[in-house]
């Protein structure tokens, strides 16, 4: 799978706090989720985002709560990817387990500007900033992690898995 689009970029310790704040987790419909994406680190950020785009980040991306409403929202507001240097573990799992593809790319290529085009290949961990012609290798995601992207996430897995066995 290759993934390709402009970059927003954040720094360390960006919580599920700033991701979306508690005063919205009295829903968990994607699309209502998704209008306050970030709005506490840019309040424009989901008038500004594009479907497709990548958000590139420091350190420990989603500590905080263990809400799987902040992938939820990342997703909703058209984000086909997060790039960061690390990731809170829950963070981390909860993004697989509704289908948000993230990578763990050492430095978090700090070359890489936002607004930079960037296209990326989940299989290799290759990504490449159109915009400088520079590369970089993140961490590839491992196979199984792969195949529940691929299903759409957890719940779609096991139930691909339980038809097939049935």
């Amino acid at each position: 799978m290759s993934i390709r689009g402009k970059i927003w970029k954040f720094g360390n310790d960006v919580d599920t706090d700033v991701i979306i704040p508690a005063r919205y987790l009295n829903t968990s419909d994607q699309q209502e989720l998704a209008c306050h994406c970030m709005e506490d680190a840019d309040p424009d950020f989901v008038r500004k985002v594009a479907a497709g785009d990548i958000i590139l980040a420091g350190k420990n991306f989603g500590c905080g709560s263990s809400r799987e409403h902040a992938p939820v929202a990342i997703k909703g507001a058209g984000i086909r990817l997060v790039i960061a240097e690390s990731f809170a573990r829950i963070f981390y799992r909860n993004a697989f387990n509704i289908g948000l593809p993230i990578l763990e790319l050492p430095q978090s290529g700090i070359e890489i500007e936002e607004g930079d085009d960037v296209g990326v290949d989940i299989e290799t961990g290759v990504i490449t900033d159109h915009t400088t012609g520079k590369q970089y290798t993140a961490n590839p995601i491992p196979q199984f992690m792969r195949e529940l992207l691929a299903a759409g996430g957890l719940v779609s897995y096991v139930r691909s898995r339980r038809a097939t066995i049935a």
